[in-house]
């Protein structure tokens, strides 16, 4: 019996040559609607799908393939008799090929003009449903639905004759993955039309960009996979200009200094080390942001990533070169800046829309769990000056209050518990992830040695007592800023007064843990 292939693709790459090819085998071909005037065109005999159906294609083309005669010659088994007596009897012939990829519902959404009707008309109906029936069918029916299968599908037939069954099932199973993306994405778009923050279920999908040498550490594979719909100015956005393919550390380090860099809009350097900021500048020039940030903590900085949100020009670059660094991070590079940069083989250059990272962040965060994914929504909350509660004797001054803030933008990105102390628009200090607060300040305190004498302190939560004011005093720093909300604040308040700091409280905890 003569072996049937329908064709239907909005993609149509290599699909002319692929008919052609088929046809050489003693395929026959159905197709509809625009596939199938472009074989006609190039010379490929085509048997329209209303032939097959005895029904037209109508509403638009909204009804087309959903028909007995489609779905009964892709679902129908082979090695069942009964199957095939009912085929015969129903004048059914079997279809033993399958290729169809689907209306661009991503690239409709895309757009930013689309409107609602645009997003709901390419919304595939007949092609999933012809994809799941050939898929449930493989041993059966060879399903394509990536245009990268057509060669390595023909190779296979015309070396064999004939295609293995585990091709068949590895085409089934990236048909499945294909179309639950597709309807993961419908699912999203829609949810996002009716504002539903928390659904009763969520289906998320993603493309995998690349395969990585190892995760976090060589012994865990591990891949990077974008949002099908990522926003600019992440790290899933990047291009990447110079330098060795990025590993999960660097990845998730880029990420973790783009987070800390949106927090800025004046000239800013962050400079991270497992995912924690080792230090963060901010001045009137992105050179002397970078020397800020480099001399916070110039040990640390070593084998570092390094974000920076304004143009690197020749005169950072020259002040980078000589530190070992994974990566820069910038908007752009200055011509000279890259000749500079580039000389070193090993360093990474990524080029990222800063700005639009600024405005456009994520509104969730997600993470897997043993059994379950918690979400919630990004921690995106800001303080103003004049949302500050002064609790104590003494008021902060005007430049008390700039230190403070700096170093509330740079307390919430570190691990719980998180102690920052900020000096002249500079990180000095940062005590992160230990188990006690007091344990965090000590760290951030012998970390800024006796830059600590006048400077300010950052709690990414309140003081369950009053030794981290007592270790702030000994130390020198004159101001702190903290959630409050502890059952001891009144101890913490009266340690401050005891010794001439000023405290203002938030009202918001930054937990990061």
């Amino acid at each position: 019996m003569k072996k049937r292939a329908l064709v239907s693709v909005s993609d149509k790459t290599g699909i002319v040559e692929l008919a052609k090819k088929l046809v050489e085998i003693g395929v026959e071909i159905i197709s509809t609607g625009g596939t199938k005037k472009l074989l006609q065109e190039n010379e490929v005999p085509v048997i329209g799908i209303s032939d097959i159906t005895g029904f037209p294609e109508i509403l638009d083309g909204r009804v087309k393939t959903l028909h007995p005669n489609v779905h009964g010659g892709l679902l129908g088994r082979r090695d069942l008799p009964s199957h095939l007596e009912q085929m015969e009897k129903n004048q059914i012939e079997p279809i033993d090929f399958v290729i169809v990829n689907l209306y661009p519902f991503k690239e409709t959404i895309s757009k930013a003009d689309v409107t609602l009707e645009d997003a709901i008309e390419n919304i595939d109906i007949g092609g999933p449903s012809m994809l799941r029936s050939a898929a449930k069918n493989h041993k059966d029916v060879i399903v394509l639905v990536d245009s990268t299968d057509y060669e390595p599908v023909l190779n296979e037939l015309q070396e064999k004759g004939s295609v293995s069954y585990e091709t068949r099932i590895a085409l089934a199973a990236k048909v499945f993955r294909h179309t639950s993306a597709y309807d993961a994405l419908i699912a999203e778009y829609l949810t996002k039309q009716t504002g539903q923050e928390f659904p009763e279920k969520i289906t998320m999908t993603y493309e995998k960009i690349q395969d990585l040498r190892y995760g976090e550490n060589p012994h865990q594979n591990a891949a990077f996979y974008r949002e099908a719909l990522p926003d600019a100015g992440n790290i899933s956005t990047a291009r990447q200009l110079h330098g060795k393919e990025l590993s999960y550390n660097n990845i998730n380090d880029a990420h973790a200094a783009l987070s800390i860099l949106a927090e800025y809009s004046e000239p800013a350097v962050v400079a991270v080390k497992h995912t924690n900021p080792c230090g963060v500048g901010i001045a009137g020039s992105i050179y002397g942001a970078y020397q800020k940030a480099y001399e916070a903590d110039p040990v640390s900085i070593f084998g570092g990533i390094v974000a920076l949100n304004r143009e690197v020009d020749e005169e950072t670059a020259n002040a980078m070169k000589d530190v070992f660094l994974e990566i820069i991070v910038a908007p752009k590079f200055s011509d000279k800046a890259l000749s500079i940069l580039t000389a070193k083989k090993n360093l990474r250059l990524l080029e990222i829309d800063i700005e639009a990272s600024n405005d456009l962040r994520n509104p969730y965060t997600t993470l897997k769990v043993g059994g379950g994914l918690l979400v919630q929504k990004q921690d995106l909350k800001t303080i103003e000056a004049t949302e500050l509660k002064v609790v104590t004797k003494r008021q902060p001054t005007e430049e008390e209050i700039r230190q403070l803030l700096f170093a509330w933008k740079v307390v919430k990105h570190v691990k719980s518990n998180a102690i920052v102390l900020a000096k002249d628009n500079q990180t000095i200090g940062v005590g992160a992830g230990q188990m006690n607060r007091v344990g965090s300040a000590k760290i951030a305190i012998e970390q800024a040695g006796v830059n600590a004498k006048g400077s300010v302190l950052a709690s990414d939560a309140f003081f369950p007592m009053a030794d981290t004011v007592e270790a702030a005093a000994k130390a020198g720093i004159t101001a702190i800023i903290q959630p409050g909300g502890s059952i001891r604040d009144e101890d913490s308040i009266k340690e401050a007064d005891k010794h001439g700091i000023t405290m203002v409280f938030t009202g918001v905890r930054h937990f990061k843990h």
